[in-house]
């Protein structure tokens, strides 16, 4: 499975170091949809590209597109393709089977409170001890499909890509764009 995932690139950092395309940003979490880092730490991708920059972008609706807002703590942000095993086990949060079978409803995976969601993901990860992962909607366009991968899969994971992103790339304009962003 190809995931695509943006994030705080150092280029010279190793690939699960700290800044590294597959780091689980432990230090950095805790105010994710589904972080837990005192007990795993995540990573979030997306089945494409759009979808993980337009959650970069999406903060900044209504300001006007500037390089700026492509970096984060002073690195420059990156889209990295990665290749998860196709025999790695995802729960998949938008099929009706998973969701009844684990007690929850769409409104309440879904919705933005961390209060739901964090404890979600805990139970899940603690009860699905072969599960890498959830697969779920983004909030941005429910078509899309993300992913958050739990640090269990990064024997599972590859590197495919990275490439540091610039507002003159097609991926920023189209993400730009959705967030309204001016100048896009």
């Amino acid at each position: 499975m190809i995931l695509f995932r943006c994030f705080a690139w150092n280029p010279g950092a190793g690939a699960a170091e700290p800044d590294g395309p597959l780091w689980f940003a432990r230090p950095y979490q805790g105010d994710g949809r589904h972080d837990n880092p005192e007990v795993y730490g995540c990573l979030y991708s997306a089945d494409r590209p759009l979808s993980p920059v337009v959650e970069q972008l999406a903060r900044f609706r209504g300001t006007a597109l500037h390089p700026s807002l492509l970096s984060r703590r002073g690195l420059t942000l990156a889209l990295a393709e990665l290749e998860l095993d196709n025999d790695a086990r995802l729960l998949d949060l938008d099929d009706p089977v998973v969701l009844r079978r684990e007690g929850l409803r769409p409104s309440r995976v879904a919705t933005r409170d961390r209060a739901v969601t964090q404890p979600q993901a805990r139970r899940l990860y603690d009860t699905h001890e072969n599960a890498v992962g959830l697969r779920w909607w983004s909030v941005h366009e429910a078509s899309w499909l993300n992913v958050t991968l739990f640090d269990r899969a990064s024997a599972e994971l590859s590197i495919r890509s990275v490439h540091p992103l610039a507002i003159t790339d097609s991926v920023v304009a189209a993400a730009a764009e959705f967030c309204g962003l001016a100048g896009a």
